[in-house]
């Protein structure tokens, strides 16, 4: 795998890293951290990574991903009396949400190894959005927020949401062309 596709990934995990954090644990469990435990996994794993398809590989990196996830909240909610312990971390529902975002659904292999190229495209265009932009069209798009909602989330207008939701999808349109 060359240090372009590291790229890729890194923003493909941590699009789904950041919607199994809830927004008011990310000041103690930082997204980024838990993927950068991720990626020297990968990359210790890289020559059975370079046997897999593109659909495998992204499986394989989503459940290290959601392993990880579910060791740090461990760690985090560890001896405290918190009935977030309970801990369910679903990486599978995350990137549910993203190919729900894609138009078209292939079944064909090559159609699935474009999907999951159009997706990686779509977690690197994602992460290079404002920042206020990208959580707007996270929590909307990829999460199932209604704007309402995440207007509450983000302490914002209806109205300043749909402005960043407008102004992220012509961006990311921009960025992925089509």
């Amino acid at each position: 795998m060359t240090s372009h596709d590291w790229e890729r990934y890194h923003a493909y995990l941590l699009l789904i890293a950041r919607q199994q954090i809830a927004p008011d644990d990310r000041g103690r469990l930082d997204p980024s951290g838990v993927v950068q435990q991720t990626l020297p996994e990968a990359h210790h794993a890289v020559d059975l990574l370079d046997d897999l398809d593109s659909a495998r590989r992204l499986v394989w990196l989503r459940t290290a991903l959601g392993r990880n996830l579910h060791d740090e909240m461990r760690k985090l909610l560890a001896d405290k009396r918190d009935a977030r312990r309970e801990i369910h971390i679903d990486v599978e529902a995350s990137s549910s949400g993203l190919e729900r975002f894609l138009i078209a659904q292939h079944s064909s292999p090559s159609g699935r190894a474009d999907r999951n190229e159009q997706l990686l495209r779509l977690a690197v265009a994602v992460s290079a959005l404002a920042e206020a932009q990208r959580q707007a069209i996270e929590s909307h798009y990829f999460r199932g927020r209604s704007v309402a909602e995440v207007a509450e989330e983000m302490g914002r207008s209806v109205a300043a949401v749909a402005g960043l939701l407008k102004r992220g999808l012509k961006e990311l349109r921009s960025q992925l062309g089509d």
